[in-house]
This record gives C-alpha cells, structure tokens and sequence, in this order.
C-alpha cells in the first residue's frame, strides 16, 4: 500500500537557561534505518542570534529541504536562497581549498546581501542580471558569481525544491564575459634577467622553475624531490600547496609529467645540495624554519611585488606573470599550437604516459627547450644556428 509523505514542518520553542541566554530549540522526527520515527532536536542559536521567532524560523528551511526530500514539491513551502546557500555549503561545496575560499568569499560579500531573504520561487532572470551588471566587479568575477548561483540552483533542482529546467540563472547573462579589464603582463627578456639580479634564494631557482616549466605557483611550492627523475629527465606535477594545505593540482589536465631540461635539472641538483631537505619526501622549496612550503601571498608580496616597484613594473606582477610570460615565449619559438596546449596542461592529453619516467615526446621537449634557453641567456639566433648544425651533422 502506497503511503503519502507528508510535508514535515517541525516545532520551534524558546528554551529558557538560567545562567546564559535563552536558546531557540528546533524539534522533528526522522525516521531510522528500522523505519521508526524518532523524535529528535536541534540548538539553532540564541535569542542574540535570533531575535524574533521568524528569524529562527528561517534559519531551519535548510534542514527542513532534507527532512521533505519525498515530500510532493508542490505541498513544500519555497525556502530562501539563504537556506538554499547554507545546504550546499554544508552538503556540495568543494572540498578543494582555494575554490572553497572563493566561494565562501563571493557568498558572504555579494550574494547573501542581496539574495538570502529572497525566495527562490520569486527569483527573477533579469532581475539577477541587472544585479550582477551593477556590481563593481570585473567581468571574469561576475560570470564566476552567476556560475555559483547556477550551480546552487541545480542543486534546488535535484533536491526537488525547484523544477527541472526551471533554474532561472540558465537565462541570466554577463556583458563582457570573457573580456579582462587588465591584459597579463609578459615580461620581456631582459626584464626577466634584470628581476633575477633582484632575487637571492631559494626565490631565484623558484622563479627560473616558474619560467623554465609555466608551472603555477601551487605546484611549485607543491614539489617534491621524489617527483623528480633526473634519469630521464622529467618530473611530476601531481599535487599543489594552497594557503598552507596540500591539494590535487586544479583540474585533472594539471597532473601530468613535464619535460625536465637537463640546464634547469644542472641548478635543481645544486639547490638540492644546499637545501636543509633534500629528501625524496622533502619539499624541494622548504621553508628551513617549518620544513614546510612557503606561502605564495606572502612570497608575491615580499619579493615580486617588491621587485615589480623597484623596476618600475607596477604592481601588476604576480607568480602568473611567469606563466604568461611562458606562454608567450613559447610563441616566439614558434611551437605548434597544440604543443602548447600539452605544455600548459590545458587541453586533454591524448598520449598520455603509462609508466613514470616514460620519455616526453621529442616536439614537446624541443619545444620547452627552447624557452629554457632564453631564459639562460641564449637568443633565438643562437638556438637556431646550433639546432642548423645538429641537422647538418
């Protein structure tokens, strides 16, 4: 025999103490695994907190979106984005530190203000773009807000809180999306060089790595010596560094094997033999104090931002200019495209490597290669002769 679900709406009660403030209490049943329903409670927060019983009431839609899931959607009253909001950070957000970071910051500053109260039956398509138009925001930030919203209301859609297909920010648009306000700066041969006579180590062989590979900073820092196979001259980016956690790198296209020019192989072998940690488990850029990497904002801020200023750069250098600039130099060598692509990790792999240590593929190695000879000083001029008479031999 079919039984109805019915929608559960819970008991909220003012709970007195006497020797701090009162509480609100929050009391439902749940039915266990056996299939009996227990009655069970929950502290929300102080009458501090919670002045008024409507505000108490609201912060339990949430809960109460988990208590309906096989309730008939139409006998659900429709929750607050609010609530919307607090069941995905609890349930689905990211576990991944820097992305869980920037959306916890983009909801805090800008979505909740505007969208907590509002009810997610009553949200609006052009309303939403009109609000993200207004924000004083780049439109990369924007279309990273709009994609949070989209993806808390797929949520609702799952959850059965709203329709499937009915998610109204699938309709919202950002002017500009893919526009930068600001281009990357790439720096220039001799800007690199004149930055290095800036930089003692470990901050030097940092940034040769950063321009030798177009590693990101996270991976950088994330290194260790056994991800290195000095035999074949390659090495593994397989985990990041971000705000003092260790982290898989930022998409799956990230973790791969990176050709491992034998010049910048000749200073990380040096550097090993002066570091305090030169295990294979040891981080190849320890901090000697903690035995652990360094924090990149704070490297950003005291050595290239520094710099930056006393080359008279601005402040527009960061750890991903070296990036940039890498891409960029890869350019001038004249590397195919797709080339790049695998070298940056940002494109699918098709040949991918089985066993570690397995030799890169002669054009990819070529390719980095030759920016790794800028970056010590060679000109293009030079390479192409000594490249002529490797063909001519």
């Amino acid at each position: 025999m079919f039984v109805r679900t019915r929608f559960q709406y819970g008991s909220l009660r003012l709970r007195k103490r006497e020797r701090s403030s009162d509480v609100w209490e929050f009391r439902y049943y749940e039915t266990n695994p056996e299939g009996k329903r227990m009655r069970q409670s929950v502290i929300l927060g102080d009458r501090d907190l919670y002045p008024i019983e409507a505000d108490a009431r609201r912060a339990t839609q949430a809960l109460l979106m988990q208590l309906n899931e096989e309730s008939p959607r139409a006998e659900v009253e429709a929750p607050t984005f609010g609530a919307l909001l607090d069941r995905y950070i609890e349930h689905e957000l990211s576990d991944r530190y820097s992305t869980r970071k920037s959306h916890l910051s983009n909801i805090r500053k800008h979505i909740r203000p505007r969208w907590s109260e509002h009810p997610v039956d009553k949200m609006k398509p052009m309303a939403m773009e009109q609000w993200l138009r207004d924000l004083p925001l780049a439109p990369k930030s924007k279309t990273h807000i709009r994609g949070l919203m989209h993806v808390v209301l797929k949520c609702a859609e799952r959850w059965g809180v709203i329709e499937i297909g009915k998610n109204p920010v699938a309709l919202v648009r950002v002017k500009d999306a893919s526009k930068r306000l600001k281009r990357p700066q790439i720096l220039e041969v001799g800007q690199f060089f004149e930055m290095l006579t800036h930089l003692q180590e470990p901050y030097r062989t940092m940034v040769m790595v950063a321009q030798c590979t177009g590693l990101r900073i996270s991976e950088i820092l994330g290194l260790q010596w056994g991800d290195f196979d000095f035999r074949t001259h390659t090495f593994m980016v397989q985990r990041s560094f971000v705000g003092g956690r260790v982290a898989a790198t930022k998409t799956e296209y990230s973790k791969d094997f990176v050709p491992l020019d034998e010049r910048l192989e000749e200073l990380l072998i040096k550097w090993r033999s002066f570091t305090c940690f030169p295990q294979d488990e040891d981080w190849v850029f320890a901090n000697p104090q903690t035995g652990k990497p360094y924090h990149q904002e704070s490297l950003q801020k005291r050595q290239l931002v520094r710099i930056a200023k006393l080359m008279g750069l601005g402040e527009g250098i960061g750890w991903h200019t070296f990036r940039h600039t890498y891409r960029s130099w890869l350019d001038e060598t004249g590397a195919p495209m797709k080339v790049q692509q695998e070298l940056m990790r940002h494109a699918s792999i098709q040949t991918t490597m089985n066993v570690y240590g397995r030799a890169m593929t002669d054009t990819k190695r070529k390719a980095n290669s030759q920016v790794v000879g800028l970056v010590f000083g060679e000109t293009m001029q030079s390479q192409r002769e000594v490249a002529n008479a490797a063909v001519t031999h």
